[in-house]
C-alpha cells in the first residue's frame, strides 16, 4: 500500500478529517477531533502510526518484527508504526479499522451520537 491509498482508506470513514497540526509534513487523520492515524510524509520508507489494543500491538510486533514496531514518537503501549509498503494491504486496512474503532469507542456518548448522525 502507498500513502495515497492509505489516505483514501482513512478519509472514507465517517466523521474523519485530515490536517497538519504538528508541521507541514505530518498528516493526521482524526475522527470527531481525536487522532487515529498519523502519516509522516517525508519519512522513508513510507510509514504510518496507528492506535492499537496493547495486547494485539505486542502480537503484531512479534509477528511482523521490524515491519510493525512500537509507535515512533507515540505511546509505545497504544501505538504501532507500520512500514506500509512491506505489509499486505488487507492487514493495513484491518489495522486502520481497528484504530478508528478504538477511538470511536473512547468518544463520549454525545460525540458517538453526533458521529452516528452524520451522513
Amino acid at each position: 500500500m502507498n500513502v495515497e491509498v492509505l489516505r483514501e482508506v482513512c478519509i472514507s470513514k465517517k466523521g474523519v478529517t485530515e490536517e497538519f497540526p504538528f508541521d507541514e509534513s505530518t498528516l493526521v487523520f482524526k475522527v470527531m477531533g481525536k487522532m487515529f492515524a498519523l502519516v509522516p510524509l517525508e519519512r522513508l520508507p513510507p510509514q504510518c502510526n496507528l492506535k492499537c489494543d496493547p495486547e494485539r500491538a505486542m502480537e503484531l510486533r512479534e509477528e511482523f518484527d521490524g515491519v510493525i514496531t512500537a509507535g515512533y514518537h507515540m505511546s509505545k503501549t497504544h501505538w504501532n508504526t507500520l512500514f506500509i509498503e512491506q505489509l499486505p494491504s488487507d492487514l493495513i486496512k484491518d489495522l486502520i479499522d481497528h484504530s478508528y474503532d478504538l477511538v470511536v469507542a473512547s468518544l463520549t456518548k454525545k460525540m458517538q451520537r453526533e458521529l452516528n448522525a452524520l451522513d
